[in-house]
């Protein structure tokens, strides 16, 4: 099941905590494209740690950095109203802790 999302759709919940979504205006070729790379960024983070390579490591980390701000996920935020970011929070010390108390479906 995938986690459950905000209803303004700007953070995914994983076991109680916030997570910024990506940008719902990439379009969907770009989207992919960005995860595509993401998902090998994070392959090469796992080959170099298994490697104990500190430099090919910090290149790999860069490049999850460099996609997930692509993404929206990091960085600035996609949305334009002057809401904070509340990336990382606990959901119960944000402004959705009303409405996640009310969902029925636990993460």
């Amino acid at each position: 099941m995938p986690p459950l999302k905000t209803p303004d759709q700007r953070y995914l919940i994983v076991r109680g905590r916030l997570w910024r979504a990506s940008n719902p205006a990439l379009p969907d070729a770009e989207r992919q494209r960005l995860v595509d790379t993401l998902m090998d960024a994070r392959r090469a983070v796992k080959s170099a740690r298994q490697a104990a390579d500190d430099a090919q490591l910090a290149d790999a980390r860069r490049a999850v950095d460099t996609a997930k701000r692509a993404l929206g996920e990091r960085g600035p935020v996609w949305w334009t109203d002057g809401v904070k970011d509340y990336n990382r929070h606990l959901v119960h010390n944000s402004p959705y802790a009303d409405w996640y108390g009310q969902q029925a479906i636990g993460d």
